[in-house]
């Protein structure tokens, strides 16, 4: 096996769920789930969360994950993900660490599991892909799709589309939003939805973004479902 590094960013600056990354969630914080999911998936060398919070750092070492600093100027709204992965590699580097594969895990991903994250090391590493990552389908095909005018009246995307049966249109899948392999050093011309990342397809029942504290309600009432604890 590859050096393999997991990263997970945890900004501590929410501002629509406060304290998020940290915020009890069944009975654990949040990012408690992702660390101790990669940490038993045992495919990494490394498991290492990025935060500028001292209380995040605490809450992420009591978890059994490494902690990273990160600067102030890569913690506020406008900081990309990638910005900040590229730091802790860099800064890795420079202190004689390197790694063949980076998989980057959110701190809101309470239903990751291992053998989706086996999967997308596995399917990679015997490709000539750059990425792998988690897609769900969409619920809902977008073909028939339509948005909201100013008038406030409807406007299909795809007005061809209407007549036609769900069952005749093309699948969609989207960002699932849990994990992010990634080859260190691979090049790729394209977007990162594109023809050098494999799709790692994940039923939906395990697929809630986090943003709002209706998500975060909703979250824990399909956690509670899944594994009974009600």
């Amino acid at each position: 096996m590859g050096k393999n590094i997991c990263i997970i960013p945890a900004r501590g600056g929410s501002k629509r769920i406060p304290k998020k990354n940290i915020k009890p969630f069944c009975g654990k914080p949040l990012i408690a789930y992702s660390i101790e999911t990669a940490l038993q998936s045992k495919l990494f060398d490394k498991v290492l969360v990025s935060t500028d919070s001292d209380e995040i750092a605490d809450v992420a070492k009591d978890y059994g994950a490494e902690v990273q600093m990160r600067p102030k100027e890569l913690a506020d709204d406008y900081t990309g993900t990638w910005d900040v992965i590229e730091h802790v590699l860099k800064t890795l580097k420079e202190a004689g660490e390197s790694y063949e594969y980076v998989c980057t895990v959110y701190a809101t991903a309470p239903f990751l599991q291992t053998k989706y994250l086996k999967e997308g090391y596995e399917k990679l590493k015997n490709s000539d892909a750059c990425r792998s990552f988690s897609v769900t389908s969409m619920p809902f095909p977008i073909q028939r799709t339509f948005k909201i005018t100013k008038d406030e009246r409807c406007q299909m995307f795809w007005p061809e589309n209407y007549n036609k049966r769900s069952q005749d249109l093309e699948e969609a899948y989207q960002d699932a939003g849990q994990f992010y392999w990634e080859k260190i050093g691979c090049k790729s011309d394209d977007v990162f939805f594109g023809k050098d990342s494999i799709p790692i397809v994940l039923p939906r029942h395990l697929v809630q973004d986090i943003d709002t504290m209706e998500d975060f309600e909703r979250a824990e009432l399909m956690y509670k479902a899944l594994y009974d604890t009600l």
